[in-house]
């Protein structure tokens, strides 16, 4: 009966505005909404996935660059290589993201706050490295690659608004996952590390385990949407999984709130918008998300989604308040 309180009135209404976004955007010719819609899906299942990590058990990631760049050149080296189908591809890229992030997380779930955020920036670093000079130049070094777009059992998905319904149906999907894992003992045991993993170890919970799990739960999330990232341009270069990649992550999910799934899709899809509205200024893309960072922790600590939800609780309890003393 829990799980029935997902399907609510106003997000029947909100997916049936989705399901319609395309045909609006057509009928007024701005096309490239639909394109913004693509990329914003995309960085929604990223940031879900970092959100897991950090939001839910407490561990700052800033390296999420280099999952999202193993789903990406993961699933274009295969197709193009092993001539393996685009869809088995991204499958075969995220679980490979998985199994190195699990790789990675466990010497790394013996470090906290500032160190464990070094430990994954040189981790970015590394791979970033390893992209622009790869053994061979298979990863086609500083001049990239390009690839196909994704092939849905037949059907090609070479337009963005074919992409979109896909798009969505993968959020969708990656939602309900986060959804039914946050609420899971898993979920509750990743909470009770972020609250305070000593009293959580005295309670008896493997915290080497649940941390290792978080991490790679987080890195299939950012490695898949990485290989839909690849598929959607069909160009991937080194440039795209810089430092400034994972900053962006980080930016997105503190922006509209951590510990939360509203708060990922809010801030995906903010953050965003404004790095889209503000391309022309493009070389300074850092400064803007560090102001965002800045904002953030002076003035919306809960985020977005966090201190708008504790401002209308807010008001909902004096409201009952009210209605008390009147009677």
């Amino acid at each position: 009966m829990k799980n029935l309180r997902l399907i609510t009135p106003g997000k029947i209404i909100l997916l049936a505005v989705l399901l319609v976004l395309p045909l609006f955007f057509s009928m007024i010719g701005f096309s490239y909404g639909v394109l913004v819609c693509c990329f914003a899906f995309l960085y929604i299942v990223a940031v879900s996935g970092l959100d897991v990590d950090f939001g839910y058990c407490g561990q700052i990631s800033m390296g999420h660059a280099a999952f999202f760049a193993i789903g990406a050149y993961g699933s274009v080296m295969l197709h193009q290589y092993a001539h393996i189908p685009v869809l088995a591809t991204m499958v075969i890229a995220t679980v490979l993201a998985t199994i190195v992030g699990a790789v990675i997380a466990y010497p790394a779930s013996k470090l906290v706050f500032h160190f464990l955020s070094l430990a994954t920036i040189a981790f970015g670093e590394i791979v970033y490295a390893l992209l622009l000079n790869s053994p061979g130049g298979v990863t086609g070094n500083a001049v990239g690659m390009f690839t196909d777009p994704i092939n849905l059992f037949g059907l090609e998905l070479e337009s963005n608004e074919r992409f979109y319904y896909f798009g969505l149906a993968v959020v969708l999907l990656f939602l309900l996952a986060k959804y039914l894992m946050v609420n899971s003992k898993v979920g509750r045991a990743w909470i009770a590390i972020r609250e305070n993993p000593h009293a959580a170890n005295g309670m008896g919970i493997n915290v080497t385990k649940y941390k290792v799990m978080a991490f790679a739960v987080s890195a299939f999330f950012t490695g898949f949407a990485g290989a839909m990232y690849a598929h959607l341009v069909r160009y991937i270069g080194p440039d795209t999984f810089t430092q400034k990649q994972s900053v962006m992550f980080v930016t997105m999910m503190l922006f509209g709130g951590t510990g939360s799934i509203p708060g990922s899709i809010v801030g995906a899809v903010l953050v965003f918008s404004i790095t889209e509205g503000l391309r022309m200024f493009e070389q300074y893309q850092m400064l803007i998300y560090g102001a965002l960072l800045l904002v953030v922790i002076v003035a919306l600590p809960g985020g977005v989604y966090g201190e708008t939800k504790k401002l209308f609780d807010n008001l909902m309890d004096r409201r009952k308040g009210g209605n008390r003393h009147a009677a």
